[in-house]
Order: structure tokens, then C-alpha cells, then sequence
């Protein structure tokens, strides 16, 4: 951690930001050790098990009984050793919120909540965030986006033959990531919407960046500003539903914005794939073409975890399955561990930038999952999430499981041209893409053309 992250002696533990059930939850914990049978982290991190949940929870009881408990109210709280929170801080960044220790909990804590709520304390004190992760705020402040990217060159990648409107009862939310590194996610979910008949709008350059990775590091200076801007917006175009390809944009609209938003907001939040699994079932669908791939599915930890309990497991778990499970040609099995039990890629929670080595590690466990079941293919419904998995790949010897979306996989199904347009941001898409070819697909995998990489690495 840089210098000028310590933090200055005397400053308060607590700074607000934590509810008084989470300081009750603290003191639930019964030290049953479950969450670290299924922690990713520490699942490639053995050597570490003060990173653990149950660690974690008996460390931030022990400081906050230090400061507030009935001895430091007796003969005043005890001075803080720096060394000791700057511990413990990393220790807690050293976690991607995914939630399955709150969903494996025994004491059902909501583990997921709790972190969020302990970052922003830290952050306060200036011990938090860690890394890069520290950019995030100048990035989205300034650019509206973690790209650095021209907020005019959002729609850069429309082909010219699409009808995308300007107002409309529906809205597509592309996010930054589509519209700016994965842009055959967002050539794929256009072409989707027109062959479907489905009118829709887009914010363009009046869409900013979801600011996720802000709430998921303890960031929250310019959170509102990015969440009532976004509201305002889709409200502004009179939109009833708004459809998210990405889940980390999903899971932050649906559970952060609402927070922030001091108003009605009037539109429903639905992803994408479950709105086009209905379209499927009512029979628009016509396929063109099988894609002779045997398939598997990971689930994102924001759209899965962290929404089972708003939206329900079918719309969570089963939408993106169903879809794979209709494309002809798909031969379809589960991982080992998937649904709420599934092993995070290890992007969230700023780990992709702030400790890309422990993202990496989680990557490559991740993809070792995929190649147990021997699948050709991993798709997942969060782009954040195929590009750390991708990395993963890199990093293994001998590993050739393609990583794609499962929007691609419907468009490449059903004959759409999926052809990126040449634009100013060609040069930084890395990802794997469907080349079909009369009834014969294949994936290719489109190199990084830019030199070095992204100064924040994938901010969710």
C-alpha cells in the first residue's frame, strides 16, 4: 500500500455508513468456519486465513471493542497501532464481495452488505481504497467512465443498418465495458433487439458509468452524482424497462441507485437474457444455424447472489440455461459449482484492480472448473467476468476454453451479423468472438492491438 494511504492517528474507526443490525451481526458470527470452506480467495490464498469472513468479523469486533466496548468506556478507548488497521485493511480488500460466505452463513449474516459497509469506514480514515483502486473517483469524475474514453464515443460501435431511437418505453443499458472493450456484447445485443422487434432507445453519451466499482471499494464521494444523472436520464425518455447486459450494471441499478435516488424511479430493471428467454418461449425465435459446442454457464455473482433474493432464482439462475439449453447444437452441462454455490471469477469487489494477482489465481480455479466437465465453451451474463477468465486462460498452460456471452451465442444462432464496425476503440477490444460461416461456427479470439492495458485493469 502507497505511503500516502495511511492513515493519521486518532481518526475514528466508524465513520457512520454501518447499521446498527450489522453491529449486531458482528457478534453472530459462531466461528463454524463454513465460509472458508467456500471463500475463492482463500481458496487460492491457503496461507492467508486472516482474509477469511470468519477472521475478518472477529478482527472488526475486536477493534470496534477497543474503541467503543465497555472497557474503553470505562478507562478510554485504546490507541490505534496503524500497522495493525493497514492489516486489516488489506485484508478486507482482499475479498470480491461475492456473497457465498453469506449464503453458505449458518448465523445468516449478510456478508455482502457488511463489507460494503466496512470499506467506506476505511476509506475515511485513509487507510482504504487499495492499489489502483484509488483512481476510480479522478477516472469517473472526469470521464464518466473507467476508460478514459470520450463519453461522445459511446455509440462508436451502432452498426450503421441499426435502429436504435431516441426516446422510447424500453432502454438499453450497454455499460462501459460493452460499449467500450467488449463491443461484440454490444453488437450482439442490438442486433438481437431489431430482429426481435424490439423498439428500444440508448443513452449515449447521457449514459454514465454505473459507478459499481465505487460501492464495491467503500468509494462513495461521487456515487449519487453518477446514480441520480443515470435515473434522471432514463426517466427523461420516458422508459418503463430498462435491459442490462451486463451484471455488475444490473446488480448497482437494482440495489444501489434506488439508495441514492431521493424519488419515484417508474421503470423495472431486467436483464436481458431473461427478457429474451421469453421471446423464445413465445416462439419469435427462429434459429438458423447450430453451434456444435459442448457449453457451460457461469453465473455472475451480481446477477446470481446478490440478486436471488429481489428478482428469484429463476430469473437469477435459469434464464441464461434456458437460452443455451434452446440453441441447437448446444450440448449443455453445469460446473461442479454453480447457482448461489458457484466459485467467483475473482474480479469483483476491486480485486481486478487493486490485487490482480488474486484475480488472476481465482480466474485460472474458475476456468480448471470448466475444463473438469471438458467444455469447449464458458459463457457468463457479466463482462467482467469473461475478461478475468480470459486472463485466467492466458495464464494456463495448454488451456483452449473459449469465454463468450450468452446474448453471442443466441445472435450467432440465429444467423445475425455480429460484425463489430470499424471505430476509434478496435484497438482495445480483447475478447473471444463467434465467426460463423454459412451453418459453421467457430470462435476466434481478437488480440489487443493497443499497447499495455487499461490503467484501472476492469474496475468492477
Amino acid at each position: 500500500m502507497a505511503e500516502e494511504k495511511k492513515s493519521p492517528a486518532g481518526k475514528p474507526l466508524i465513520s457512520g455508513f454501518l447499521k446498527s443490525t450489522q453491529l449486531m451481526e458482528l457478534d453472530g458470527c459462531t466461528r463454524c468456519q463454513e465460509c472458508m470452506k467456500w471463500c475463492p480467495t482463500f481458496d487460492v490464498r491457503q496461507d492467508r486465513p486472516e482474509i477469511t469472513p470468519m477472521y475478518k468479523i472477529a478482527k472488526f469486533r475486536e477493534l470496534l471493542g477497543s474503541q467503543y466496548g465497555l472497557r474503553a468506556k470505562l478507562f478510554g478507548p485504546k490507541t490505534f497501532n496503524e500497522d495493525e488497521i493497514n492489516r486489516f485493511t488489506e485484508d478486507t480488500y482482499y475479498c470480491t464481495t461475492c456473497g457465498v460466505c453469506g449464503t453458505v452463513c449458518e448465523s445468516g449474516i449478510n456478508t455482502v452488505e457488511l463489507w460494503e459497509a466496512m470499506r467506506p469506514n476505511l476509506v475515511a480514515r485513509g487507510n482504504g481504497p487499495y492499489g489502483k483502486q484509488s483512481f476510480f473517483p479522478a477516472l469517473l469524475g472526469k470521464d464518466r467512465n473507467p476508460f478514459q474514453a470520450k463519453q461522445e464515443e459511446r455509440l462508436c460501435w451502432v452498426p450503421k443498418d441499426a435502429t436504435v431511437l431516441e426516446s422510447s418505453e424500453i432502454a438499453y443499458f450497454a455499460g462501459c465495458t460493452a460499449a467500450y472493450r467488449q463491443q461484440a456484447l454490444a453488437v450482439a445485443s442490438v442486433r438481437l433487439m431489431n430482429a426481435l422487434d424490439i423498439p428500444f432507445c440508448m443513452l449515449g453519451k447521457d449514459e454514465w458509468c454505473c459507478s459499481s466499482a465505487l460501492v464495491r471499494t467503500g468509494q462513495r464521494n461521487i456515487m449519487k452524482e453518477h446514480a441520480v444523472h443515470n435515473v434522471d436520464a432514463l426517466k427523461d425518455r420516458g422508459v418503463k424497462t430498462v435491459l442490462y447486459a451486463c451484471a455488475g450494471c444490473q446488480r448497482t441499478a437494482t440495489i444501489d441507485w434506488p439508495r441514492w435516488y431521493e424519488g419515484y424511479i417508474p421503470y423495472k430493471n431486467i436483464p436481458l437474457s431473461v427478457y429474451l428467454r421469453e421471446k423464445i418461449r413465445s416462439g419469435e425465435v427462429e434459429w438458423k444455424r447450430p453451434l456444435n459446442f459442448k457449453v457451460t454457464y457461469h453465473d455472475p455473482c451480481h446477477n446470481g447472489r446478490h440478486l436471488m433474493h429481489v428478482n428469484g432464482r429463476d430469473v437469477a439462475f435459469e434464464a441464461p440455461r434456458d437460452i443455451l439449453k434452446s440453441i441447437p447444437g448446444v450440448q449443455f452441462e453445469d460446473m461442479a459449482r454453480s447457482r448461489e454455490f458457484q466459485r467467483c471469477c475473482g474480479a469483483g469487489g476491486g480485486v481486478k484492480a487493486g490485487i490482480p494477482d488474486l484475480a488472476l489465481d481465482c480466474a485460472k480455479a474458475r476456468m480448471g472448473d470448466a475444463q473438469l466437465i471438458a467444455a469447449d465453451v464458458i459463457t457468463s451474463t457479466c463482462p467482467f467476468c469473461r475478461r478475468n477468465i480470459m486472463d485466467g486462460r492466458a495464464a494456463m498452460e495448454g488451456c483452449d476454453v473459449k469465454v463468450l456471452d450468452v446474448v453471442e451465442m443466441m445472435t450467432a444462432a440465429m444467423g445475425l451479423d455480429i460484425t463489430i464496425p470499424d471505430n476509434p476503440y478496435m484497438k482495445f477490444q480483447e475478447q473471444d468472438v463467434l465467426v460463423c460461416d454459412e451453418d459453421v461456427c467457430k470462435v476466434e479470439t481478437i488480440e489487443r492491438k493497443a499497447e499495455g492495458k487499461d490503467l484501472v485493469g476492469e474496475a468492477h
